[in-house]
């Protein structure tokens, strides 16, 4: 609509800016766009799992993995913005780009609907904030009661569980054992219905899902500067492509936005080639079904964006020194130089395996080892990771623009090839490779989640200890295994 918008301005000088009010109907578009992401993203991977039978016996007999195959569709979806959608903005105009994907919006809200009576659907549970907020009020009011030798002595309520778990109960775990306070039974902590008071007790499952996220936190965090490592993707490496020949034909040129492509590519290809041969050569070496756990996997996502971040730097250096024999360093970013843009592809191409190890696996990890009950939460943070990685990589380089000088800025405003964008991204690497070093010290110290499952047998109920490999691995020798094969025996 001409009434929301500035006038065209096909010279670029002298345009009209837009108005506040048409800035705002821009910015309200933007937050509406925000607030839909937010409840779809955390919502759609945990709902697409609960129409599958996530038990680890029915994951174990799958020959896919369904958090790659998620991967897979998302991507595709990526894959189709950047090619047809982007084709129609760029040859036809941007109101027909966003018209049609707002008709495909629609669309999904009537097949989501039309298909809503054969959804499995879960009921919920309550809330979990207000679990873990009664667990924690519950252990600082306990805070001088004495924790008993005995495990077993703990306040446990199957019944009680049972309600926010289907998947099966929590396993008690000696981290953190200034929480296990809130499971100890006291004279106060019973109703006169003889039903617990929360805010007072609460049952080892409760107590563990606490612990479950205390554990996952540090792991999750280092995700953050992972995804502030790559954030320039989408920045500088477009001001790069922009200076340098794009031509696959006399009359066709890559716009720059639409490099990432390669990148998008590589995810989709890897995921295919992670699943049929990856992972099952992986497992002649390891035996874990998987192939490798999801720490593993995040970890050799970690070392192939640092040799990603290392790349980019080696073909800034490329490009200058075209620029530099040509004597266009003194040209505007916007001047061609004789170089082919597929000197970026490399880079492009290690993010998006990278991308198939740590992205994957990051959101995994979240997914399976929250507690049950919120699983949707975990996602959200896989989210909130991204989100912050990206503010954080903003804030990294406001900070190299401001104090690397004015004649030796290595972030120029103006000119790019004058500036030293290649030191930015070694800066980028080192930090990768603290972080790297900070995730192997916080992966060697955590513990999978114990969890008692419950399988129908043919003398009741089978009791079995989920991703049992990986706890053997990560046990410690504390005894915990122990004592959860005691517990369920």
């Amino acid at each position: 609509m001409p009434q929301l918008r500035p006038p065209p301005c096909p010279t670029q000088e002298n345009c009209k800016e837009a108005s506040n009010s048409q800035l705002w109907a821009l910015y309200i578009c933007l937050l509406l766009t925000s607030i839909g992401t937010g409840g779809l993203r955390p919502c759609v991977v945990t709902f697409a799992a609960d129409q599958l039978d996530m038990r680890k016996s029915k994951v174990e007999s799958r020959k896919w993995n369904f958090y790659n195959l998620f991967y897979f569709c998302v991507t595709m979806a990526t894959l189709t913005a950047l090619t047809v959608v982007v084709y129609i903005q760029d040859n036809v105009n941007w109101g027909w780009g966003l018209g049609l994907l707002t008709i495909a919006m629609a669309l999904s809200v009537v097949v989501f609907v039309v298909g809503s009576p054969f959804y499995r659907k879960v009921e919920p549970g309550g809330s979990p904030l207000i679990r873990l907020t009664q667990v924690i009020v519950a252990s600082v009011r306990k805070r001088k009661v004495v924790v008993p030798d005995d495990d077993r002595l703990l306040y446990e309520n199957r019944e009680l569980d049972s309600a926010i778990s289907h998947d099966g109960r929590l396993l008690h775990t000696n981290q953190f054992k200034w929480i296990d306070r809130a499971a100890v039974v006291t004279g106060d902590d019973m109703k006169e219905s003889c039903q617990p008071n929360l805010w007072r007790l609460a049952t080892v499952h409760r107590m563990e899902e606490l612990k479950c996220i205390l554990r996952m936190l540090p792991i999750w965090a280092a995700g953050i500067l992972h995804f502030a490592s790559h954030s320039h993707v989408g920045s500088f490496t477009i001001q790069q492509a922009r200076s340098m020949d794009r031509h696959l034909s006399h009359s066709f040129q890559i716009p720059p936005a639409s490099m990432s492509i390669f990148s998008v590519l590589t995810v989709l290809i890897g995921l295919v080639l992670y699943e049929r041969f990856f992972v099952p050569f992986a497992r002649r070496f390891t035996g874990h079904k998987s192939g490798v756990t999801c720490l593993q996997r995040m970890g050799i996502g970690f070392a192939i964006n640092i040799l990603a971040t290392a790349t980019s730097a080696l073909a800034e250096i490329k490009r200058k020194k075209a620029a530099a024999d040509h004597n266009l360093l003194d040209q505007p970013t916007t001047h061609v130089i004789p170089i082919s843009v597929f000197w970026l592809v490399p880079q492009y191409c290690l993010h998006g395996v990278a991308e198939v190890f740590m992205s994957v696996g990051h959101l995994e990890f979240l997914i399976e080892q929250f507690p049950e009950s919120m699983r949707s939460t975990g996602a959200a943070l896989n989210s909130l990771a991204s989100s912050f990685g990206n503010y954080l990589g903003t804030f990294i380089v406001t900070l190299v623009h401001q104090y690397t000088g004015k004649e030796t800025n290595w972030l120029p405003d103006r000119n790019l090839n004058r500036g030293r964008l290649e030191n930015f991204y070694w800066l980028m690497a080192g930090v990768q490779v603290v972080n790297f070093v900070y995730y192997l010290i916080c992966a060697s110290l955590y513990i999978y989640k114990p969890l008692e499952q419950i399988t129908e047998g043919c003398k009741g109920t089978d009791v079995e200890l989920a991703d049992e490999t990986t706890l053997l691995d990560n046990s410690k020798g504390d005894g915990q295994t122990d004592r959860a094969r005691n517990g369920m025996n």
